[in-house]
């Protein structure tokens, strides 16, 4: 059996050492990402809602990207929301900038109440471009 190989972006490694995960880990051709929110370089929250998702979602690139894969890999997204009713059309046209056309990856939206000072996390399983 193949073990898990984890994969980390360029910068923020300060971040997961601290809390001791890894961004992501590669297991055969998929790449199960951890939930990605939108900090800045220094870990704090982005204050505005629309901000944070788009930073979350550029966060969230970079995982991808530092694994060979783009947004059109992804297949599952779950995200979590402190205030979904409010925030859910906002959501929606941020998701439509990043999503364009189908198909669309799955998605499970679920409501919280505790995201560390966050609002929005996204986290996603891609299938790896060029494995069989």
């Amino acid at each position: 059996m193949t073990k898990s190989q984890p994969v980390f972006p360029e910068g923020r490694h300060a971040l997961y050492d601290t809390h001791k995960y890894s961004a992501a880990l590669r297991s055969g051709d998929l790449l199960f990402v951890s939930g990605q929110v939108g900090s800045r370089a220094d870990g704090t929250p982005e204050p505005n809602y629309e901000d944070q998702v788009r930073l979350a979602f550029e966060n969230l690139q970079a995982v991808l990207k530092a694994a060979g894969c783009g947004l059109d890999d992804i297949i599952d997204v779950t995200t979590f929301h402190t205030d979904p009713e409010n925030q859910f059309e906002s959501l929606m046209k941020l998701k439509d900038e990043v999503f364009e056309e189908a198909p669309y990856p799955n998605w499970t939206a679920v409501g919280v109440n505790w995201l560390a000072g966050f609002d929005f996390e996204i986290k996603v399983i891609a299938r790896i471009p060029g494995d069989a």
